[in-house]
This record gives structure tokens, sequence and C-alpha cells, in this order.
């Protein structure tokens, strides 16, 4: 079986003659029928039936054409992709990030490098959370994303950037039951504040929720906030709290309005990851793109998380 008889099987079901088909290609008509007979018998089942007034598929030929159309809609995608793939990357690429992550501080820089390096790239850039994220993903809505990994989703990815402690940000005036100059606050003192935090799908109040509760304390939840803008002048006017790793709160909470404390007892994580399809390459536009951002946060997780110093690893 090859593209061509494929190309010519199509051009006959859709022409619904063989002598309309074997026109239409500038094809002999016994030629035409000759490359229908060599199908037939390379599948070893009927694909045509053939009357006064035309050709109608069997069951299998309507099975073939399905196909075929498909194969050679993949074909002339490849010839596009190969003629094309000589010139500098072009098209549109979208990319969401997660707002309550260290990422979304790169977006300016994101935007700026590739526009330098790939002036015909339009990025579309969004934020997501992850209850809707494999949706959008595996749909081609979009073509990757940074944000805090849910675990495993199919039809995605993840690769890991960074595993991270949570903190609490709190406003600096607010009491709290710990020093005033400590570092830290145990998961039960959080529990006792009330904390605004993203809705139900997001990983981070998942991560937060299920450690209170695994205390066997009630999450005091103020409200669902979604929106970085409206968390800040929230926590500014000292109406909650809220949970995020210290990439995100130096990011986004770096005034001296607010203290920021590790949590402990238990310590929670989470993890910052890049989620990519994983059914489909991308392509040569979303590929460069994801070159460029791999770069970027590797550049910022060596700034901000240098390697320990030999002695440091050993001592550890």
């Amino acid at each position: 079986m090859d593209t061509r008889k494929l190309a010519y099987f199509v051009q006959i079901v859709d022409s619904g003659s063989i002598t309309k088909a074997a026109a239409a290609l500038h094809v002999a008509q016994p030629a035409l029928s000759q490359q229908v007979s060599a199908l037939e018998t390379d599948l070893k089942q009927r694909l045509l039936i053939r009357s006064k007034q035309g050709v109608e598929p069997t069951a299998a030929g309507h099975t073939l054409y399905r196909h075929a159309q498909t194969i050679l809609r993949l074909v002339e995608q490849a010839r596009i992709d190969v003629a094309a793939s000589g010139a500098a990357p072009s098209g549109r690429v979208s990319i969401a990030i997660a707002p309550y992550s260290m990422a979304s501080s790169l977006t300016p820089r994101i935007i700026s490098e590739v526009g330098r390096r790939y002036p015909d790239i339009v990025l579309h850039v969004t934020e997501i959370y992850g209850g809707v994220l494999s949706e959008a993903i595996k749909n081609g809505r979009l073509d990757m994303a940074l944000i805090y990994e849910p675990g495993p989703i199919r039809g995605v990815q993840f690769s890991t950037l960074i595993v991270e402690d949570l903190y609490l940000i709190v406003n600096a005036r607010r009491e709290l039951p710990v020093a005033a100059d400590a570092v830290s606050i145990t998961l039960g003192e959080v529990a006792t504040l009330g904390l605004f935090l993203p809705e139900q799908n997001h990983t981070l109040r998942q991560v937060v929720q299920a450690g209170i509760e695994n205390k066997g304390i009630k999450l005091k939840l103020v409200g669902e906030v979604e929106s970085v803008p409206s968390l800040t002048r929230l926590l500014r006017t000292d109406l909650g709290a809220t949970v995020l790793p210290k990439s995100a709160a130096d990011a986004l909470f770096h005034e001296e309005d607010f203290r920021v404390l590790r949590i402990i007892d238990p310590a929670l994580q989470c993890k910052t990851a890049l989620c990519t399809p994983d059914h489909e390459p991308l392509s040569e536009a979303g590929s460069a793109v994801l070159l460029v951002l791999k770069e970027m946060l590797q550049e910022m997780l060596r700034s901000k998380y240098p390697p320990l110093p030999a002695n440091d690893r050993n001592a550890s």
C-alpha cells in the first residue's frame, strides 16, 4: 500500500465514479481500476461496489477512506513542515503560567527574549489552573504550561523543575503565635489563621488543605482568590493570609509590608513543572519557544538556588 493508491481511492470515492476520478486525476481508467484491485488484494477486502450509477464504498471501503484521508493530510503536513524547516520558526505558540508561581514574574522576559530571537513567532500567554490544564493541552489549545505539578494526568507529561517548601505570607502588623523574629511557624498555627487560597482544583490549594486536614483540623478559608493583585491588596489590608513557595513569595510579596515564615511540623512542599503534551511533538515554533523557556528557567534557578559547596553537600 502506498500513498498514491490511497489518493486514487479517495478521489474515486469522492467522485462516485471511476470514470470521473480518472478524468480528474488525468489517469487512464484501466490503470485506475488496476490500482483499486491492487488495494483490494493487499487488504484482502472488497472496497467498492460497482453499478451502472457509479461506485459506492463497502464497509471496509468506508474504513479505508477515513484512514486514507488522515494519512494523506499527515503526508501533506509533513511536506509543508519539511519545506519550512529551513526558514526561521514562525507561528503562534500558547503558554500557560500559574499566577501563584515564580514563573509568573518571568512573563515580560519570556516575551522579550522570544521576540528578539524569533520575531515571526507570536506568543499567547495566559494564566490557567491544573483543573483545566490537561484538556487544554490535549486538545491543542495550549502548547505548554508552567504550573504546580498536580501528579500524573493522562495525555500530558511533566518535567519537574524545582521542589519547594511552602511559606505563610501575612501582613507584617498581624499578631502571630510566634516570636517577632521567628523564621518559621507550625502548620497547626497556620490553621488558626484565615487563609486566602485558589479554588479547589489548584494544586497549591489541595496541598495546603490536605496538610491541615491530616492534622484533624478544618481549613479556615476566608476566600478563594485567583488574582495576584487582588490577593496583594487583601493581605495588605490584613483581611487574611496566604501560603506560597518562597520563590513565589519573593517574586510577588517582596515589600516590607509582609512577613514570610516557613511552615513546619510538618513542612509542606509543592513542585513547579513544565507541562507538554505526550501524544504528539511540538511544532517547530513551539520547540523553539520551549528551548528559550528552559534556558531562562535554568538561569533563574541557578541564580536563586546555587549549588551547595562540596563541603556542605558532604555534611548533609
